[in-house]
């Protein structure tokens, strides 16, 4: 009979063991969900991050190119214009010659 009880003890200390097991490894199941759910919104946040950041970038780049563009086309415009100006001036003698001599 000693067997058999000593049996059935052993039986209940493995439930036992299994039983606190099974909660340990729900325990320990759940802090790492959690900790990988941590990871996972600080990831996503850092991304956003860099996301945020490499737009400001890239706006900021495309600033910058439009105005040295502008800059560029200004001063081009304003060569032209001055160049134009240069070539009326130099009609200008050729204008009042051709105004005088219809004039007498």
């Amino acid at each position: 009979m000693a067997g058999i009880s000593e049996a059935i003890t052993q039986i209940k200390k493995a439930e036992s063991d299994a039983d606190s097991l099974v909660e340990q490894s729900t325990v320990d199941a759940k802090a790492m969900i959690d900790d990988a759910t941590i990871k996972a919104n600080e990831m996503v946040e850092t991304a956003k991050n860099e996301a945020n950041e490499e737009a400001q970038s890239t706006v900021f780049d495309a600033e910058e190119n439009a105005k040295k563009e502008a800059t560029s086309i200004g001063s081009k415009a304003d060569s032209d214009v001055s160049a134009i100006k240069n070539k009326a001036r130099g009609n200008i003698d050729e204008a009042a010659s051709i105004i005088v001599k219809n004039i007498l």
